[in-house]
This record gives structure tokens, sequence and C-alpha cells, in this order.
């Protein structure tokens, strides 16, 4: 049985996330601190995992939801809106709009597949960062909303008032690490338990033959609202966790065509449907760029390779092309990902074969 347990790749999973929570009783602070990204991109690309893994709707679009969450953070927190609420009221708050504009989009989109639904999921992207753009008098344009300092709890839970210009303790590593991290946890137990469920099922088995589901007594269109609710709703609280971690919104460039493709990169690599496989996708691709890149920047100019700081010479210039490269070769030599889902494994393994 012992054997048998670690050749499971959940196994695994929960193994690094372990070695993630006991790391800043031992670990540098600033590496810490470059962990935080890797948990909210974790959540995001898991929402994605989501619609596309789950379900087998093609989303080009998830990075409006996750600025969505984001924004709607900035408005309800910031000083220069009558709201200031704190993070646990912004929270559901960023989901529940989230969740809102999910259910809203794929309402226009329950009888499209394929191409037509990457296309339309795309617009809807293109639409949110031009609204962001202009909207100057409730997302300040191209500057984003800041500061972003959030207390904890409501002013009457707390007992004391607190002024938005101080940063809280609970935002100080490691406890807004820890929170992270307790929610991509979270996360994970909720999409394991769904995938067990009548639901996730359901969803399975609109993936292989929607035809053959709605045969079967199912209803497509209620399925995909449902994909498209809770893959929103998980985009919506990593962008509420990524504006309070970077205690702003940024600009609408950072919700951008980009950012789906990256997260979409990530499942895809890591593995569709595979929650292990989508946790390692963004550990490579993630922490490659938050990561990994700048310590080699910085390698690379403090060895004299590259002291002058060339932009051809710096990894994070390249970032994009190795990204597309690692999805080439990925589609092409290993389709079912670096840790495939149990039933890619199924399909993938020889006739006559265990």
């Amino acid at each position: 049985m012992i054997p048998g347990l670690f050749k499971r790749p959940e196994f695994w999973m929960w193994v690094v996330l372990l070695f993630f929570a006991a790391y800043p009783a031992a670990g540098d602070k600033v590496l810490g601190f470059q962990f935080i990204p890797l948990f909210i991109y974790a959540i995001l690309a898991l929402g994605l995992n989501v619609v596309v893994g789950y379900t087998g709707l093609f989303h080009l679009g998830i990075a409006a939801f996750f600025g969505i969450g984001a924004y709607i953070t900035g408005i309800v927190t910031v000083r220069t809106f009558p709201f200031q609420y704190s993070f646990l009221v912004a929270v559901p708050l960023a989901v529940l709009g989230a969740t809102l504009f999910g259910i809203l989009l794929s309402g226009p989109l329950l009888r499209l597949r394929g191409d037509y639904l990457a296309l339309v999921t795309l617009g809807f992207g293109q639409i949110v960062i031009y609204a962001i753009r202009n909207l100057e008098s409730i997302t300040a344009g191209t500057q984003g909303l800041t500061p972003i300092l959030p207390p904890l709890l409501p002013e009457s839970l707390e007992g004391t008032t607190k002024h938005f210009g101080i940063e809280a303790t609970w935002r100080a590593y490691p406890i807004f690490y820890y929170m992270c991290l307790g929610l991509l946890v979270l996360v994970l137990l909720l999409l394991r338990n769904l995938e067990r469920s009548r639901l996730g099922r359901a969803w399975v088995a609109i993936r292989e033959d929607e035809l053959a589901a709605a045969t079967m007594g199912l209803n497509p269109a209620r399925l995909k609202l449902w994909a498209f609710a809770l893959g929103s709703a998980l985009a919506g609280l990593a962008g509420c966790l990524y504006a309070v971690a970077l205690k702003s919104t940024a600009g609408p460039q950072a919700y951008d065509f980009n950012r789906s493709v990256i997260t979409l990169v990530c499942v895809v690599l890591g593995g569709i449907a595979s929650r292990p496989g989508v946790l390692l996708g963004v550990f490579l691709i993630i922490g490659y760029d938050n990561v990994l890149t700048p310590i080699l920047d910085n390698e690379l100019q403090l060895s004299g390779i590259n002291p002058e700081g060339k932009q051809y010479l710096r990894l994070t210039g390249w970032r994009l092309f190795i990204f597309g490269m690692a999805l080439i070769l990925i589609t092409r030599f290993r389709p079912e990902g670096l840790i495939p889902a149990q039933r890619g494994e199924e399909r993938a393994a020889p006739k006559g074969g265990p």
C-alpha cells in the first residue's frame, strides 16, 4: 500500500504543500515573499481548470475575471471611495462580483463550442481591459487604484479604529503567506470533493460527449453555467489576493490576453483536469518567471556575462518565447501534460496494457 501511495501524484502534491507550510520557519524571507504569487496564480489556474479541464470549454478570458476581482477589491477598500471595507468583506464581494460577471458572460455562450467560444471569451477579456482603461473616475485609468491597505477585520470587530494609511500587521510575512497558502489548500479540497460529486461527474460527461450526456438527461447549459460561475469565482478570489499582495490593482495591462494565455499554458503543461498537474504547471511557469529568472539575471550581471543589463541577454525578455516553446513541445510529445489526470492516463495506456 505504501509503495503505491508514493506513486500517486496527489500524495506528492500534499508533500510539496507541506514543504511550503514549513518553509517560513527556516527559509529566506525574501524568497518566501516570492512564493506568495505562486499560491495566487495556482488558485487562478485551478479556476481555469474547472472550465477547460473538467468541462472541456476553451476559455481565453480568465484574466478578465482576475482583474474584476482585483478592481472590486480596490474600489471597496481604497480611501478614494467612501466604502473602505475590511479584507474579510472585500473577499466575498470580489468573489461574488466575478461570479456574477461569469454568469452574465456564460448566458450567451451556452450554445457555443470550440473556436467560437474561445473568440467570445477573448473578446470579453478585451472589453474588460478597455472598460477599466476608460472608466477613469472609478478605476483610475491606466494608473490603477492604490494604495490597497484594508484592515483584516471590520472596525466593529477590531474594537479599535485603524487608519488605512497604516499597513496592518496581518499583511506582513508570514501571516499573509499562510493566508494565501491556506486558501489554496481549501480550494484544492473543494475541487477534490467536486470531482467525486455528481456535478463533477456530469462535467466530465459533458467534456467527453455533450450529445450523449444530454440524451442521458443532463442539462448541458446548466452545467456550463455552473462551471463558468465557479471558475470566475476562483479567479475573483485570486484577483482579490493579488491586489492586496501588490497593494494596488496595477493597470489594465496586468489583465490582458497574455495573462490568460500564461494561465492556460500552466494548465496544459501540468495536465488538463489534474489538480497536481495544474500546481506543477504553475510552479514551473510562474516560478520560472517570478523566482528563477530574477536570480539568474542577477547572476548573469554579477558574473560579467551581461554587466550592462542588455535586454537580449536577460531571461525575462525571452519568457514568452520560452512559454510558447514549452507549450509546443508538451502538445507535441506529451499532450496529456506532465501529470495527466487519471482518465488521461487510461487513454494514453497502450492497448492490452494494465
